[in-house]
């Protein structure tokens, strides 16, 4: 009767499709960094994009040694992927699964990577939240978020998080303290990297408004007899301007002044919208820039639809100075490939994402 645990077997049949991601300088003027990758498909694998930056090729390592050189096909900052392309992959190297939809809190999942320079690391966890959302610093907040408990350390970044059977739930990307790590979702996964392999890019769609989610308070305030929805704060110019009402007014209910008089959302192609990551959430995975939506909405007491065709979300600013928390190497002459062990003293830092409600999120 075998005695292996589970997460044994899970190691064994999953690490060799985790890579160790090696980015180094150009030049002495720049900063080189480590994270973690794994195997999407025969010639591709899948990365952060804050992991690979601004460069055109990469180092990998798997799992038995092997080198190979990844070529950077396509990045997508507002999702924080990359991918890479990879020729003769050695033979233990699979593609991993991605998981059919998110995983149920609670489910035991473990994150794989390259923590402080440990290639071929495991840490053990459970799923302590589904469809977060989260900051990715760029103005743009990511919904369906993946929340775990399991250690995401610096260098983890880009590497998978997996359930017991080996189906990856997510890629990780951030933490926020102790216990609490963030991983972009497998159906995020599932829509952005087919078009980073074909086109090198994601094209996002938006509506350009500002909402907020309909909680007590608000409905007391806008004298709607239920909760659930999104208030439309502000419409800016774009695709939702003429058709789609902000506020223009507060009203003051115990002690906070609420904006009022707005459009309530109730729901988007008819999938209902309770809130602000439910809507975001749809936009990102179901539709594309150029298509046209129907808007479910409350007006003045009034249920009214309109249809509204979304643009395409402008190119993502570039960052006022990129910086990897995590594994990170001086500047010097471009060093040998990094020995086995992992030895090298990298410095550990922060990038500080600012995102809706002034959250700041390090990336790993």
């Amino acid at each position: 009767m075998s005695t292996e645990h589970p997460y044994e077997r899970l190691y064994r049949e999953t690490i060799p499709s985790v890579v160790s991601v090696y980015v180094t300088p150009d030049d002495r003027s720049q900063w080189g960094g480590s994270g973690s990758g794994f195997v999407y498909d025969e010639t591709h694998l899948v990365t952060n994009e804050h992991v690979v930056g601004d460069a055109d090729e990469v180092d990998l390592r798997f799992s038995e040694g092997d080198w190979r050189v990844g070529r950077v096909v396509g990045t997508d900052p507002y999702t924080d992927l990359a991918v890479l392309a990879v020729e003769g992959l050695p033979d233990y190297a699979r593609p991993l699964p991605l998981a059919d939809a998110n995983p149920a809190p609670g489910v035991p999942v473990a994150a794989l990577g390259n923590p402080m320079g440990l290639d071929g690391s495991i840490s053990a966890g459970i799923v302590s939240g589904a469809s977060r959302s989260m900051p990715t610093g760029n103005g743009f907040t990511m919904p369906d978020t993946v929340q775990t408990d399991a250690p995401i350390n610096p260098g983890n970044s880009g590497g998978p998080l997996v359930t017991t059977d080996g189906a990856v739930v997510g890629v990780n990307r951030a933490k926020t303290g102790d216990n609490i790590g963030f991983a972009v979702s497998a159906e995020v996964v599932r829509r952005v990297v087919p078009d980073l392999i074909a086109e090198g890019r994601v094209a996002h769609s938006y509506l350009r408004v500002r909402t907020l989610d309909v909680s007590p308070t608000v409905a007391e305030a806008n004298g709607l007899g239920e909760t659930g929805g999104v208030l439309v704060v502000e419409v800016s110019r774009g695709p939702a301007s003429g058709l789609l009402r902000g506020c223009r007014d507060t009203r003051r209910v115990r002690g906070r002044d609420v904006p009022v008089g707005g459009d309530v959302i109730t729901a988007i192609d008819g999938a209902p919208v309770d809130s602000h990551e439910a809507l975001m959430r749809h936009l990102l995975v179901e539709t594309r820039p150029g298509e046209s939506v129907t808007v479910d909405l409350v007006r003045n007491g009034r249920e009214r639809t309109e249809t509204v065709t979304l643009a395409e979300r402008p190119a993502a600013p570039k960052r006022r100075e990129r910086r990897r928390w995590g594994r990170r190497q001086a500047p010097g002459p471009r060093p040998p490939r990094p020995p086995r062990d992992g030895r090298e003293r990298h410095e550990r830092e922060r990038e500080g994402h600012d995102g809706d409600g002034g959250h700041d999120i390090p990336v790993n």
